[in-house]
């Protein structure tokens, strides 16, 4: 064999070598979600990973696994990726307030009115999250709110006092709370217990958005839903330091400005799920029912030492609350 014959296949070696290292190199990240597939927020996520991957030109991959499929349930997304179980996690912030009790501005009762307060609540909200992500080894890629809040029954409700006794599914602290206190048994459990919990009957009535009611057909379970937007949810999807910090300065600022690109179009997408999937459950055969002047007041006037004790407890809250009620009352 000739010198060139020898030659030739090392130097085509090399070259496949080379190659493989180069595809290796490219990040593929796992973005787990508790949501089923088809929630909005996982739509969004598959958005944003055909995005990041057309941005950096297949550098970055990210692979959405919905509906807890790698095992993490929500409260636990916040150390996941702190921890670097999972490089990029989908993070609903007020399941997070056991670790970091702040991000649960939002979540108290009747602090926010509406998608426009809450858009103006997150001017000020942002950078907070962002100094807790870096406490938690990550960062804030985007921010996306649920729609309003409400009370899902089996049985109709004319007032406050109907509603006492009655189980309750709760999901963080703050609304155990909020329900405990205007005479409700809250019990607390994670997204995918609520529908197991509906079947065994272990309780008669949930607190969600009716993107979840739909998600779990309700309409299997319970007749009439209220609603009492008594809180406010935001889902962030942040990035473990270490993984971004070992992408590429050109891929880190292309992931950053889709992300921002895309954070507006997220807001547009959770502002038509509230009638969209309201009327879903309308049509099988959930009834919405009126949310009285007294029946809200009534809510307000209870879960108000509530809100009072939190913003006391935690300084920095107050002073995102103060400016954003500054503004509102501008």
């Amino acid at each position: 064999m000739s010198f060139m014959h020898r030659v030739v296949p090392t130097a085509a070696v090399a070259a496949l070598l080379s190659l493989g290292t180069t595809q290796l190199s490219a990040a593929e990240w796992d973005l787990p979600l508790a949501w089923p597939d088809g929630n909005f927020h996982v739509e969004n996520s598959k958005v944003f990973a055909a995005e990041v991957e057309k941005a950096t030109e297949g550098r970055v991959k990210i692979n959405i696994h919905p509906g807890g499929s790698l095992g993490f349930k929500g409260p636990e997304m916040l150390r996941a990726v702190r921890d670097g179980l999972v490089p990029i996690g989908d993070i609903l912030l007020n399941q997070q307030v056991g670790d970091a009790p702040i991000v649960g501005i939002e979540a108290q009762p009747y602090v926010v009115a509406g998608f426009d307060q809450l858009r103006m609540l997150h001017k000020h909200f942002r950078p907070v999250l962002n100094d807790v992500a870096a406490q938690f080894n990550q960062k804030v890629l985007y921010l996306v709110p649920w729609p309003r809040q409400y009370v899902y029954t089996k049985v109709p409700i004319g007032k406050l006092e109907d509603l006492a006794g009655i189980k309750i599914r709760t999901y963080n602290k703050t609304t155990t709370e909020l329900f405990n206190a205007i005479g409700m048994t809250a019990v607390q459990l994670p997204w995918g217990e609520v529908v197991p919990s509906l079947a065994a009957g272990t309780i008669d009535a949930v607190t969600t958005s009716a993107s979840s009611g739909v998600d779990g057909k309700f309409w299997e379970f319970l007749k009439f839903m209220y609603p009492t937007s008594h809180v406010w949810g935001s889902n962030m999807v942040n990035v473990n330091l270490d993984a971004w910090n070992a992408l590429e300065e050109r891929d880190r600022m292309a992931i950053e400005e889709v992300a921002m690109r895309l954070e507006p179009q997220f807001w547009d997408v959770s502002r038509g799920e509230d009638e969209a999937k309201a009327g879903i459950l309308n049509k099988n055969g959930v009834a919405m029912g009126e949310v009285t002047d007294a029946m809200l007041t009534g809510m307000q006037e209870a879960t108000r030492p509530m809100t009072a004790a939190f913003f006391e407890e935690h300084p920095k809250a107050q002073e995102v609350i103060d400016a954003f009620r500054a503004e509102l009352g501008g």
